[in-house]
């Protein structure tokens, strides 16, 4: 991967970049949390005596991005890492934790310094599906005391419906946008045209169900034959089903990619 700010330099095609992942919510030292993101660290950055990453080059290019006019966001989760919460109490606490690292809080561990990120993302993947709901719900708290700029809520769940660990959070917590992955899963792009591929599912969840009813739909796909195992299309089928959807579900909000340099590389 190039670094973060390169890509803004070059491309105005993307509106939103959300950098994966935070995938360990409390390690066991100083129940700091633990990041990977690739190759956009510096080695041996760790704050000392935890096992959090120090990025300022990262958060300098999240500051570039932020001056092209793209919003950029912390997934937490991802396929592999050691999250979730045991009850509502430490849900709340985290988002507090996160508000202080990542976003319009302070602390002396800042990862990004003093970039402040756009929002957060849950690609939850694994665990329990306890404390989500709060954990959205106290941050939104955050930031409505924030009126330096405005914060997002978004998800990537699985493209079955419901999502085996967000269904439930989907039907009671607020999320500005959803990134479906339509990939790895029986419903995923390749099965557009077939009963399987299920954005009218997604697109009722948006008008009926979430509570959001301004909610945007993402259209997750890879970003390359090596991207994913399954659910990769061409660019010109990926037109046909965009244009299809487009016109179809007025909840469709764009596509995702996942991920960025396998996007470039393609």
């Amino acid at each position: 991967q190039k670094p973060l700010g390169d890509y803004c330099q070059t491309s105005e095609a993307e509106d939103v970049i959300v950098l994966a992942f935070l995938h360990v919510f409390n390690s066991a030292s100083r129940g700091l949390p633990r990041m990977d993101l690739s190759n956009q660290c510096e080695q041996n950055s760790a704050f000392p005596g935890t096992g959090l990453l120090h990025c300022p080059r990262t958060g300098e290019g999240v500051k570039m991005c932020q001056s092209k006019g793209k919003a950029v966001i912390l997934s937490l989760g991802g396929a592999a890492g050691a999250y979730g919460f045991s009850d509502d109490a430490e849900a709340k606490d985290f988002a507090h934790t996160i508000w202080n690292l990542f976003l319009g809080g302070s602390s002396g561990t800042r990862p990004l310094d003093d970039a402040i990120l756009d929002g957060v993302d849950l690609d939850i993947e694994g665990g329990s599906a306890v404390g989500y709901p709060a954990f959205i719900a106290e941050l939104r708290s955050l930031f409505a005391a924030d009126s330096r700029k405005q914060y997002y809520i978004t998800a990537a769940p699985q493209c079955p419906f419901p999502d085996a660990y967000l269904g439930a959070t989907l039907q009671s917590a607020w999320v500005d946008m959803v990134f479906v992955q339509y990939y790895n899963n029986y419903c995923g792009t390749q099965a557009y045209g077939s009963f399987n591929f299920n954005f009218e599912q997604w697109d009722n969840w948006a008008k009926t169900i979430s509570v959001n009813k301004n909610v945007k739909v993402y259209l997750g796909v890879p970003a390359s034959r090596t991207a994913a195992n399954a659910g990769y299309v061409s660019i010109e089928r990926l037109e046909e089903i965009m244009d299809s959807v487009r016109c179809k579900y007025s909840s469709f909000g764009g596509v995702m990619m996942w991920d960025i340099s396998q996007s470039y590389g393609n």
